[in-house]
């Protein structure tokens, strides 16, 4: 989080002198943006920094399948991630039972793919995450919002 304390400083004087009303609106906004750009990201199956994911382990019996569609695919839906903002925070997160295959995946943790199989460990392909676009979005909706 190091990298956000310019960012921080520089829009802390004009967001605390806002309404908590108008605080609210501008973190739902924001988060919806936010949320759109993490969407792309995982559609072009690339992480924040730009760098593609680690590829799939397949086996002999599911190549086919597995290549035909993109990992994360129903992850990326509204369903699963959901964008929230309140007066202090906007936060865009996975939500139910998603939430934990997610973690799984995005730090590349150990996880049983079915009740009876043995524990697998999984690439880290990080799934959330802040780019240099995020801030620049984050940058303009607000001062799009003072400006209004």
């Amino acid at each position: 989080m190091n990298e956000l304390n310019p960012f921080d400083a520089r829009l802390a004087g004009l967001i605390a002198k806002l309404s908590p009303q108008s605080r609210k609106s501008l973190a739902v906004a924001v988060s919806k943006r936010l949320r759109t750009g993490q969407q792309q990201n995982i559609k072009r199956q690339q992480a924040p920094d730009g760098t593609p994911y680690a590829p799939r382990k397949t086996s002999l019996r599911s190549k086919k399948r597995l290549r035909e569609r993109a990992m994360f695919s129903k992850l990326r839906t509204a369903r699963y991630m959901k964008a929230k903002g309140s007066s202090d925070d906007a936060v865009v997160e996975f939500v139910g039972r998603v939430r934990r295959m997610a973690n799984v995946h995005h730090y590349g943790l150990r996880d049983r793919p079915s009740p009876h199989s043995e524990a697998v460990k999984y690439e880290a392909r990080p799934l959330l995450g802040f780019s240099p676009a995020d801030i620049k979005v984050i940058e303009n909706s607000v001062v799009e919002h003072i400006g209004l």
